[in-house]
């Protein structure tokens, strides 16, 4: 047997939408269940992410360190950021948010995993890349706001991350599966085997 996601869409027999945010919604469809039986089903409405573990030369994940005030915490994180035009190439996006957030650029870039962050609940697809031969990037940097502007930034070595992660002290998801998928992908094929930077992602459709 091959263990392998599929496409599959139950029928929807109506559905409205509740709440109307700046970059998220809320929709309900009421879903007709195996049984034939036909149940509401609450979830938020997300245009998708990109995420990026840029790994420098050090065996360093460069982090970033946010509020976030639906935890009420503030969680190291890798560079991430909203997919915000619709058909947007994650790659241009993950690109941007690196510059902006770390004023650092890449030349190598791969596409290290695909996730639902909370496939129960919301759509929100996400693609978190693996960016390597890091260097300063040139211009000004980007004018920060909102939450970003006290972020702090560090380089943390791989081992350290990993640590922190097993230990639950670390809790960001796009953090926890890039690291922790980046250790499986060494311990596999390697980092050159991972999927190129262009490679199609079904959740979120984009022309290259």
């Amino acid at each position: 047997m091959t263990i392998k996601d599929t496409p599959e869409e139950w029928e929807i027999r109506g559905t409205r939408t509740p709440f109307t945010g700046a970059k998220t919604s809320v929709r309900t469809d009421e879903v007709v269940m195996p049984d034939g039986s036909v149940s509401a089903r609450d979830y938020q409405v997300h245009p998708g992410s990109v995420a990026v573990l840029a790994l420098d030369e050090e065996d360093r994940v460069l982090v970033i360190r946010q509020y976030r005030h639906p935890v009420r915490q503030r969680l190291w994180e890798i560079p991430a950021g909203l997919l915000d035009v619709p058909g947007e190439n994650p790659l241009h996006a993950a690109q941007r948010e690196l510059y902006e957030e770390a004023h650092v650029k890449a030349e190598d870039w791969r596409v290290l995993t695909d996730v639902y962050t909370t496939p129960g609940g919301c759509d929100e697809a996400v693609r978190i890349f693996l960016a390597r031969e890091l260097s300063e990037a040139q211009g000004e940097r980007f004018a920060a706001e909102h939450e970003e502007t006290d972020m702090e930034l560090a380089r943390v070595p791989v081992d350290e991350l990993v640590r922190g992660v097993l230990a639950g002290e670390l809790h960001n998801n796009c953090l926890v599966v890039g690291v922790l998928s980046l250790v499986a992908a060494r311990r596999g094929e390697g980092l050159d085997a991972l999927r190129p930077a262009l490679a199609p992602w079904p959740a979120r459709p984009f022309a290259s």
